[in-house]
């Protein structure tokens, strides 16, 4: 009987959910039928399917919930409700609220608009080229929805979703470690309650998505670890590491360490009578397997990176932005402290910024030098009050970590576990550079640790001391307590105060973050589509926000007169409409023909071709 058998099939489910969404957008999109019809008929199919194949089972759900809750103590009942109360109130957000964070606006949801007007994945004419190198495995699904819709109004869930799902791995990963219900619980409310995860789970940026299959491959690994994996299960941990690197690559830094816990367990795992040759020749064939499944999935995408910028990884400017270029003892040591320090910062602001900087210098780094820093930043950052992009978890964090490190001291069935946590870390540290906004690219280490925190803080909720047990619950109940504020006011979907979801119209929502800049694009649009133009250029900066123009222009035709694609020229301005412009390198007027009387409102400009 596997450990916690009804979150192990919500598990599968959402990894054959997530393999089917990306593998059928590619087809798709290979044989020209990536339309509505086609997305429509699938998921027709898929749930006549799972009606058919899974109803028994979906429904013995609840009876399996109603018998826990009757079981469950009073604090049991207690913790769990308020996640619940959490994610309600994350679901009234997230189908309120339009997409509005910055990242959404520039390259998450422009992209899927040009694949939903394409008909087609490949790569486009464009100055953003965020839209064509980053991962897009999140997207791939907010595309389904699309389709299946033809708006936004869904897309928040899926991040929503992910975060439930996160929260059930978190438990299920302390239960596969020797943790009761109670710890599983604790997993569950430090997860769930971490302040980025519940503004996270109201947006459409990727990182819950990248977590879940971070975790989903952790939990499949442990499953694994004292048994012969079957076949299902490793087409299940190919899977998931597939998902993992379609989504965001920086996910394969944990995956990849499990998976290699996992090759070495299996070697071990020696049938009687089974020759050594064929027991490494069966593991092998089902790490290629693992291999080729992660391929399947992620390949094409991976293809049209390396054959466009001749690295899959994208183009040499973006790579750098992120990724270290010293790895050096000493600059390893100044970036993870900085990562820790920006990630634990309590609300007193960056307080021991100025020893880390002190160290740095003394040890000959400059804790803002381009190679170890995001472009453009410098350390420190504060990151508190509540903002998805940048907001700290210190209590959690600490319990993380303390955590971590009691288990990796201690004998115990979690040793092993808090290693793999820890390389990990390590691996991060080593390869990601220091940002402002990097709290949201660790949701995937901090998924990993909040179980080994849930196994030594339920010691100590059982702890013979009342100080040591109060002390804890008092600390849980901190970290509680900034998720409850997170979710209340929360930046940039709140449910009280300026600019809460109940009283800001959507179009206000969508510019909340650029207030000045919605009027603009609204006038600049209304110009536009009064003068009859059905083909409209788009002249752009690197980080302009180009979703608007999808949304305010709806059935309009965009196409990007820039390109930093040298194998896909942009089309010539003379067959377009009319043109919209923001921020373009060099400015609008190096662009746009006088004849065509540009004109300019605050940071937009718009122009009408002259008709001969």
């Amino acid at each position: 009987m596997p450990v916690a058998p009804t979150r192990l099939l919500l598990v599968r489910a959402g990894l054959v959910f997530g393999g089917a969404a990306v593998l059928l957008v590619e087809l798709l999109s290979a044989i020209g039928l990536l339309n509505r019809l086609t997305i429509a008929i699938a998921w027709a199919a898929a749930a006549i399917a799972t009606g058919y194949f899974g109803r028994k089972r979906l429904i013995g759900i609840f009876p399996i919930i109603r018998d826990r809750w009757r079981e469950a103590s009073r604090v049991e009942r207690v913790m769990a409700s308020l996640l619940g109360a959490l994610f309600l109130a994350d679901l009234v957000i997230a189908l309120m609220s339009p997409p509005n964070n910055f990242d959404s606006q520039t390259y998450h949801l422009p992209k899927v608009e040009h694949w939903a007007a394409r008909g087609s994945v490949d790569f486009y004419p464009t100055i953003i080229d965020r839209q064509l190198a980053m991962a897009p495995g999140a997207e791939y699904i907010l595309l389904h929805l699309r389709l299946l819709t033809g708006g936004d109004a869904l897309y928040n869930l899926v991040q929503l979703a992910a975060g439930v799902g996160a929260v059930l791995i978190a438990s299920r990963i302390t239960a596969q470690l020797g943790g009761g219900r109670r710890a599983q619980l604790v997993a569950a409310l430090i997860f769930g309650t971490i302040p980025m995860v519940l503004l996270e789970a109201t947006s459409t940026q990727t990182d819950l998505v990248t977590a879940l299959w971070v975790g989903s491959v952790a939990t499949l690994v442990l499953d694994e670890l004292r048994r012969r994996t079957s076949w299902p299960a490793v087409l299940l941990m190919g899977t998931a590491a597939g998902l993992t690197l379609v989504t965001k690559a920086t996910g394969l830094l944990a995956a990849g360490p499990l998976l290699v816990v996992w090759f070495a367990a299996q070697l071990r795992q020696r049938p009687a009578g089974r020759a050594v040759p064929l027991t490494v020749a069966v593991v092998l064939a089902k790490a290629a397997v693992i291999a080729g499944i992660m391929a399947l999935i992620s390949g094409p995408f991976l293809w049209r990176v390396q054959t466009t910028y001749e690295h899959p990884l994208g183009p040499g400017h973006l790579r750098d932005s992120i990724s270290m270029q010293r790895h050096d003892p000493a600059s390893v040591l100044i970036n993870a402290l900085r990562i820790g320090e920006t990630a634990l910062q309590t609300p007193a602001g960056p307080v021991a910024a100025g020893p880390i900087r002190g160290l740095a210098h003394a040890i000959g780094v400059d804790p803002d030098a381009r190679d170890i820093t995001y472009w453009n930043t410098t350390y420190p950052y504060e990151s508190w009050p509540p903002d998805e992009d940048r907001v700290s978890l210190p209590v959690q964090g600490t319990l993380i970590l303390i955590g971590a490190a009691v288990l990796l001291w201690r004998r115990s069935p979690a040793r092993l576990y808090a290693a793999v946590f820890w390389i990990a870390v390590l691996a991060y540290v080593t390869t990601v550079k220091w940002q402002p906004w990097g709290n949201r690219l660790i949701v995937f280490l901090i998924l990993l640790g909040t179980p080994l925190a849930a196994l030594w803080v339920d010691r100590l909720l059982a702890a013979r001391r009342r100080a040591i047990a109060g002390a804890t619950a008092l600390a849980l109940a901190g970290g509680a307590l900034a998720g409850v504020f997170a979710v209340s006011y929360g930046w940039p979907r709140r449910l009280v105060g300026h600019g809460s979801v109940f009283i800001t119209s959507t179009q206000d929502e969508r510019f909340i973050r650029r207030p000045e800049w919605g009027k603009d694009y609204v006038w600049a649009a209304d110009a536009v589509r009064s003068s009859g133009a059905k083909r409209v250029g788009l002249l752009q900066g690197y980080n302009t926000w180009e979703y608007p123009w999808w949304i305010l222009l709806r059935g309009s035709e965009l196409v990007s007169l820039q390109s930093l694609q040298a194998d896909m020229p942009p089309p010539a301005i003379d067959t377009v409409d009319a043109v919209l412009c923001v921020d373009p390198p060099n400015g609008c007027a190096n662009y746009i023909p006088p004849s065509w009387n540009p004109q300019t409102h605050g940071s937009v400009t718009y122009a009408i071709r002259p008709k001969p």
